[in-house]
């Protein structure tokens, strides 16, 4: 086996650390981005006055909510949990303030079936309005319900309604994580909401 000279050996060991360096930046910015969107509501408006979307607001959140955009509809994507902390505290919170609270579980890592997307589109159509979407981070499957509602309800472009899917909100649209399954979903989606395949 030939000897690898030591100028190629202390090059090859230098391209090995940038690199070690480069992916240890990236992932403490993307752990902190991640954190920033947990710990701010990671909130915006997808049709202000109409739909709104955030990551897992606390009680005070909701009342900031409901008293700023008028929120009369909470529809949660984590799904049913009572027992859970969070999900106690929001359902409470909800009630308090005659907002309605609708459940719909979504994972970031599945696919949605067609059937599936039909029925939250369905639920978003016909709840009152505002409606305040969220999830956890409110990045993932909060993007691609805003996405749907864009596509189908609103009748946006595709290009807008996959807009919803960005970086911007905390959603990485890369093949290789596991919330590329929301991105699959709106591209399978697509023929079925009028849109272009892309």
């Amino acid at each position: 086996m030939p000897k690898m000279s030591p100028k190629l050996a202390h090059r090859l060991l230098s391209i090995g650390r940038g690199a070690l360096v480069a992916a240890g930046a990236f992932l403490v910015a993307a752990s902190g981005f991640y954190a920033h969107m947990l710990w701010t509501t990671n909130f915006h408006p997808v049709i202000a006055g109409e739909l709104y979307r955030s990551s897992q607001p606390s009680a005070t959140n909701i009342a900031e909510f409901q008293k700023q955009y008028g929120i009369k509809t909470i529809i949660n994507l984590r799904g049913y949990n009572s027992g859970h902390h969070w999900y106690d505290t929001e359902v409470a919170e909800a009630k308090a303030l005659n907002i309605d609270h609708i459940d719909f579980h979504m994972s970031s890592a599945r696919e949605l079936t067609q059937e599936q997307a039909a029925q939250l589109v369905d639920i978003m159509r016909n709840a009152p309005k505002p409606i305040l979407i969220h999830c956890q981070a409110g990045a993932d499957r909060t993007g691609l319900a805003s996405a749907l509602y864009l596509a189908a309800i609103a009748k946006t472009n595709e290009a807008t309604a996959e807009g919803q899917m960005s970086i911007i909100y905390g959603h990485l649209p890369f093949s290789f994580t596991r919330a590329y399954a929301m991105d699959r979903t709106f591209e399978k989606l697509e023929p079925w909401l009028g849109l272009s395949a892309s």
